[in-house]
């Protein structure tokens, strides 16, 4: 669980193209509800019958921003697209930068997804000024639609091939026009994305847990590099420009849900073998060993199924409290923290606790758990975390902490661990965590973004200076 000592969440991006079995408001609406943990600043569909676009998009959450009158609006629609957001600190509670960015023009329209970050996009936005273009949200996805529209007389996907050589950065993109949708993954495969099949229609979606939802079937996941256009003729795949992939090993730790399918694997069984990798490398005597919910829990179980130590539940969530770390201020996490999770005295009085955790930012959330749990009556607590200090930010599409925030940056574990108020306090290291990503068969990514630990950038960050 991450709270007030978190980064923020990324996005969730979806599309699908319609063969005539799909109810498209509510097969839309399921699919973004269960991708609702990737954002919940705002939600929006674009959908199109092949001659005009229609499109809603507001703040809040999915359920806040559609209701069944709205849903039906979209039931007969040939092809849509759509997004769960999360604000970047800056523009959080902006409408305009809400997705689907939809543009129109003399060649008809283009609604896009996005989800990533662009390191280049100062630069890249004031080439599009200098070429006389008025943009108006100041968010990525519409830097990438104006790269694209200026080049759609080579063709869609050819658009898309010329966007991919100026643009440097992650992204995850669902694009629909008149006549078809398009996922496109960048080079590197920074940001998650993956083909799936609903009767006889195609879908893509962030997830997999979005084909689940909707009763479809997970076929794959789209390539680095590979844009993949779903047509009345089926499923096409061409590459733009691909690297070795690094896929953000965070979706493993935290935030991926823990019943998608990604890289190869369940996203579950790795963060329950980084629970069993833990208790072999950081043992402690103790009665009962609990998780953080939710995305701790998977890898308590395993530290508590390797150690042998009894597992229990030792902080009662409250359901009806959104996910604290995407509140958009630091005295709102920090409230909203108090409120989502509270002690159970009744299974912790008197008791050795290991309390297992995927990770810790800034730390104030810790803080206030390990003292709620010995309010409580807990008589030891130990702290274990299923991922190594995280020392560097993120450019890539998480909302990091100014670096001098990452409490794993500027302290050393004992100066920190005293800080939390834990017994002991014990880290996954960097390569048991690539260790447990991999299943017992050796499936897997073929390569993992970790710089938020070790600093090792896929892309060259001078290039944040290159426009086009």
């Amino acid at each position: 669980m991450m709270g007030a000592n978190s980064m923020k969440e990324k996005c969730g991006v979806y599309g699908i193209y319609n063969n005539g079995d799909v109810a498209m408001g509510s097969t839309a609406y399921l699919a973004l509800f269960s991708m609702q943990h990737r954002g919940q600043d705002g939600a929006g569909v674009a959908s199109t019958d092949g001659k005009t676009v229609r499109y809603h998009k507001e703040l809040g959450l999915v359920s806040e921003v559609f209701d069944e009158q709205i849903l039906k609006q979209f039931d007969k629609q040939k092809i849509a697209v759509g997004h769960v957001r999360y604000g970047n600190g800056h523009q959080a509670h902006e409408s305009l930068c809400v997705e689907p960015i939809v543009l129109h023009s003399r060649d008809g329209f283009l609604a896009i997804c996005h989800n990533g970050n662009i390191i280049n996009s100062a630069a890249l936005s004031q080439s599009l000024r200098d070429r006389g273009v008025l943009l108006h949200s100041g968010v990525d996805s519409e830097i990438l639609l104006h790269l694209i529209a200026r080049r759609m007389e080579v063709g869609l996907e050819q658009a898309i091939v010329g966007m991919m050589q100026v643009v440097h950065g992650s992204y995850a993109l669902t694009i629909m026009s008149r006549d078809k949708v398009v996922g496109v993954r960048d080079p590197y495969g920074i940001r998650p994305l993956c083909l799936g099949k609903l009767g006889n229609s195609y879908m893509l979606a962030s997830e997999s847990c979005a084909f689940d939802a909707v009763g479809g079937t997970f076929i794959r996941d789209v390539q680095p590099g590979e844009i993949v256009t779903i047509d009345a003729e089926g499923v096409h795949s061409t590459f733009g420009k691909s690297e070795s992939e690094k896929l953000c090993v965070f979706e493993y730790v935290y935030y991926a849900r823990a019943d998608s399918l990604m890289g190869g694997v369940g996203v579950y069984g790795a963060r329950y073998r980084a629970g069993q990798l833990l208790a072999k490398c950081c043992p402690v005597e103790a009665d009962m060993v609990a998780g953080v919910p939710e995305s701790a829990l998977p890898s308590a179980i395993g530290y508590a199924d390797a150690s042998g130590i009894p597992y229990g539940q030792a902080l009662l969530k409250n359901p009806y409290v959104g996910r604290t770390f995407i509140q958009p201020s630091q005295a709102a996490r920090e409230k909203s923290v108090s409120l989502k999770l509270t002690p159970l005295a009744e299974t912790v009085r008197g008791k050795r606790i290991v309390l297992v955790d995927d990770s810790i930012v800034r730390g104030t959330t810790t803080i206030k758990l390990v003292e709620s749990l010995r309010r409580a009556g807990a008589k030891e607590v130990h702290m274990r975390i299923s991922s190594p200090p995280v020392c560097f930010p993120c450019h890539f599409g998480i909302n990091t902490p100014n670096p001098n925030q990452l409490i794993g940056n500027k302290m050393q574990i004992e100066d920190l661990r005293k800080l939390l108020g834990a017994d002991t306090l014990e880290y996954l290291d960097l390569e048991m965590l690539k260790q447990s990503v991999y299943d017992e068969n050796g499936n897997g990514p073929k390569g993992l973004c970790t710089a938020c630990f070790d600093g090792d950038y896929p892309v060259d960050l001078k290039l944040r200076k290159q426009g086009c």
